[in-house]
């Protein structure tokens, strides 16, 4: 544990989070459209009414979760992610677990899906993370790991830094924490 490292703070970016807010409501919309009008969308997406509808059935709760919980995090004040001697304290998104300690971390990788970038971040004890979590953030992180090979994923999308300043921020102070 470094006592010198600068504590560095990134606040949400609610400039971000309400673009992000609005797709999530157009596509909760548009799910309940696939919904209650499937014939009208047959033309444009080449599927049977029957699987439009059920597409609609699948998108209108996910996009509903996901508008409510960009919703409340519109109105978080605390900063998006903390980095200082101790770790990487993230509150970026729903599925944040809080302090990420340098001593659990074992690796730091970039990971890119479509056009989304993320950072990796590997740990030695990733069970003793996810029983930290409740039961609807424990699905996403279970996820995370089976797909990544760790629950804990880290992005700048609702934060007021561009991804590159992330990834160098963690970087460095994560090499600056071997260090000590």
């Amino acid at each position: 544990m470094n006592k010198n490292m600068q504590e560095i703070e990134i606040k949400l970016s609610k400039n971000k989070l309400i673009i992000l807010l609005l797709a999530s409501i157009g596509f909760v919309v548009t799910s309940l459209l696939f919904i209650l009008y499937p014939k009208n969308f047959i033309s444009f997406i080449f599927f049977s009414e029957r699987i439009i509808r059920n597409i609609g059935y699948v998108g209108l709760p996910f996009f509903g979760l996901v508008s409510i919980l960009l919703f409340k995090k519109l109105f978080d004040n605390k900063p998006g992610l903390i980095i200082n001697e101790k770790g990487i304290t993230d509150n970026t998104n729903s599925s944040s677990l809080g302090l990420i300690k340098w001593s659990d971390i074992t690796k730091i990788s970039q990971k890119k899906v479509v056009s989304t970038k993320f950072l990796l971040v590997e740990i030695r004890n990733p069970e003793e993370y996810i029983e930290k979590a409740n039961r609807l953030k424990k699905l996403t992180l279970r996820q995370n790991l089976n797909t990544y090979g760790t629950p804990i994923t880290l992005t700048s999308v609702g934060l007021q830094c561009s991804f590159e300043e992330l990834e160098r921020l963690i970087l460095e102070s994560y090499n600056q924490s071997k260090q000590n």
